[in-house]
C-alpha cells in the first residue's frame, strides 16, 4: 500500500533528493523496507516445491478436462497435455536433496 503524500502534489526529484539529504545531515535513520527472509531450509524448500508442482499439473489436468470441444485442439489445450504428460509422479521423488553443502542427487 502506497504511504500518504506528504503534500498536495508529488514531490519532483530535486526536492526528494533535497529532503534525503537533509534527513542525512539531521542524522535521521534511513528506513528501507526489505523482503522478509526465507528461513526455510533447502530440503524443505525442495519438499514445498515438489508439491506444488503436483498441486499446479493437478490443476492444469481439471482444466484440460474442463476445455469446451471447440478449445481441444487448439494450442491452449496442446500445451496444458504438455504439462499433464510430464510424469513428477516418477523423476521427482528419485530425486534426493540433502541439507549441507552437497548438491541433488538422482
Amino acid at each position: 500500500m502506497p504511504r500518504k503524500p506528504i503534500g498536495e502534489t508529488a514531490m519532483t526529484d530535486a526536492e526528494r533528493q533535497a529532503r534525503c539529504r537533509a534527513a542525512r545531515i539531521a542524522g535521521k535513520p534511513a528506513i528501507r523496507m526489505r523482503r522478509p527472509a526465507d528461513h526455510r531450509s533447502r530440503a524443505r524448500r525442495w519438499r514445498d516445491a515438489v508439491a506444488e508442482l503436483t498441486d499446479l499439473q493437478t490443476q492444469y489436468a481439471t482444466w484440460l478436462d474442463a476445455l469446451p470441444s471447440n478449445l481441444r485442439e487448439s494450442t491452449t489445450a496442446d500445451a496444458l497435455q504438455a504439462i499433464c504428460d510430464v510424469d513428477l509422479t516418477d523423476a521427482l521423488p528419485r530425486l534426493k536433496c540433502f541439507q549441507g553443502p552437497t548438491r541433488c542427487l538422482i
